[in-house]
């Protein structure tokens, strides 16, 4: 928790963003979703449905709630934007066979959720397929209005790109206190959202492997906080 002081600071005033890529205006979410008003899309990356399942066959037991926690957040999201296109940027699906662990009840909310719009499944490399069963449609990336999204971001100076994958996230000290949360990182001509997913880790943004996408054009950070979603100077930023 970023204990921001309510006499000082409306915190309702942090729970969106406006963020800019390539010229075009979007809404980053307190929830990890970014909104494109005018495509009427949200976007979400790494949703890791049935991780928590996956971990169990393997023997490491972990509570089984994940998928329905990461949909209840994903419709509300939905909810607030009333988006007409929903696009998940890869790694919906922890494995391949996920769709098949998934209950009955998970099923009917990604069925309603899907009703009335558009639902676009990009792969990723924990889901380079997706049963049809789940609904929408199958994409391995797609531009809109200039802005290309996919999966996995592409190295070095990629402009007009909005990906997932890396799982950002950053570390600051605050007040005493150590905060490592998701985050949006960007530059101005691209961006890296947050992974959705309950059970999703997250890499610090100022591991060697973010160089590549942001060494030389610097970045901007947007921490995902429990109240509200709040710009970062870099200057702040710690490593892990």
């Amino acid at each position: 928790m970023l204990r921001l002081k309510p006499d000082r600071l409306d915190t309702a005033d942090f729970t969106e963003q406006s963020i800019s890529i390539a010229g075009k205006a979007f809404v980053a979410d307190m929830s990890g979703a970014l909104y494109w008003p005018s495509e009427d899309a949200l976007i979400v990356a790494d949703l890791h449905l049935e991780k928590g399942s996956a971990f169990a066959a393997r023997g490491q037991m972990l509570p089984p709630y994940d998928t329905r926690e990461t949909l209840a957040k994903l419709a509300a999201a939905i909810d607030r934007y009333d988006a007409a296109t929903v696009i998940a940027l890869g790694d919906s699906l922890h494995d391949v066979a996920a769709s098949d662990r998934m209950d009955a009840q998970s099923r009917e909310t990604l069925r309603i959720m899907q009703s009335d719009r558009e639902w676009i499944w990009v792969t990723g490399n924990h889901d380079p397929t997706i049963p049809h069963a789940l609904g929408g449609h199958t994409l391995g990336e797609l531009t809109v209005e200039g802005i290309t999204l996919r999966h996995e971001p592409k190295p070095g100076r990629v402009t007009h790109e909005i990906s997932g994958h890396m799982h950002p996230a950053a570390r600051i000290y605050l007040n005493g206190y150590s905060i490592r949360r998701p985050c949006f990182v960007g530059n101005g001509l691209r961006l890296v959202v947050p992974a959705f997913g309950t059970y999703t880790g997250g890499l610090n943004i100022l591991d060697e492997a973010f160089e590549p996408l942001f060494s030389t054009d610097g970045m901007s950070v947007w921490l995902l906080g429990q109240e509200g979603l709040y710009p970062i100077a870099t200057r702040i930023l710690k490593e892990d």
